[in-house]
């Protein structure tokens, strides 16, 4: 498991959701500055870190929306890493958990250097990614399948040819 050890003055923690985001902004000093809930907007999200570009890196679980905000931190050249959801869950579990909590504790786990990594694939390579993760999925359930045949009546497996 590889961590995010690089320093910088400001470290920005999210927690994403389908329509919303929940941003937490630290110093290096772990001082809290921004911990405010926001729209899944582009625009909103680029005034609330407009003080910081250049001087902060963002980091988000691995969820199923953190495609728009890597293609954003890339067109506002702001450092992005992508936290492995699993690794994560594994580190900051607890009995306390919500948006706020989250969004603060990603921001302290890259801070610390206790960011699990995850590998953010280029805009080009993620419809790949996808299409063979939903292929790996589907070839998985007929092999789940396949050692059912046997109980089945032959009638439903050897359709009659005037059926096909």
């Amino acid at each position: 498991m590889n961590f995010y050890n690089n320093m910088h003055p400001y470290y920005c923690g999210i927690d994403l959701h389908a329509r919303l985001l929940y941003v937490c902004i630290i110093d290096n000093t772990g001082l809290i500055l921004v911990h405010k809930k926001i729209k899944d907007d582009p625009e909103a999200l680029l005034k609330l870190l407009k003080p910081y570009i250049g001087d902060i890196v963002i980091g988000v679980e691995c969820m199923h929306c953190w495609y728009w905000v890597a293609d954003f931190c890339k067109e506002h050249t702001i450092d992005f890493i992508l936290g492995h959801a699993l690794y994560m869950k594994a580190i900051h579990g607890g009995k306390a958990k919500n948006d706020k909590i989250d969004s603060y504790k990603i921001a302290k786990l890259i801070r610390g250097g206790n960011f699990p990594l995850a590998y953010v694939y280029d805009k080009d390579m993620r419809a790949t990614r996808d299409l063979l993760r939903r292929r790996t999925k589907i070839v998985r359930h007929g092999a789940d399948l396949k050692p059912m045949l046997p109980i089945l009546p032959v009638s439903i497996i050897y359709l009659p040819t005037t059926l096909i």
